[in-house]
């Protein structure tokens, strides 16, 4: 972000194009992951296993892989974590990605594969 402001940056992550959004949809690695790869955080996608640490008591620990993202509010849904409708129907709980950590990377893309262990080579 450019602005200190709170207002222009709000604007900024509203009225942004969406392959910057999509880079705005990252959740901080588990312990291990961080060892393994020497990041502090990484982009969430679809596949990841994450558990969730912050939010609603029910909810806290809850570990689950991804089910979909939303990168227009910048939500995930994770399989398991479902909310009642009016009707009844349960539908999956859309959580931010700041309030999760990334427990196990899905690297079946080797682009992403790559790029997590050149970063790695790189910390070094």
């Amino acid at each position: 972000m450019k602005s200190t402001k709170a207002r222009k940056q709000r604007k900024a992550q509203f009225s942004a194009p969406a392959h910057v959004r999509r880079r705005n949809v990252a959740s901080h690695l588990s312990e291990n992951l961080r060892k393994d790869y020497g990041k502090r955080s990484a982009h969430v996608i679809k596949g990841d296993t994450v558990m969730i640490v912050r939010g609603s008591d029910g909810i806290v620990g809850t570990e689950g892989k991804v089910a979909s993202i939303d990168t227009r509010t910048g939500r995930l849904t994770i399989e398991g974590v479902t909310i009642p409708q009016a009707d009844g129907t349960e539908v999956g709980r859309p959580i931010h990605a700041s309030n999760v950590i990334i427990t196990k990377l899905d690297t079946s893309d080797n682009w992403r594969k790559n790029k997590l262990t050149r970063e790695r080579e790189g910390a070094q």
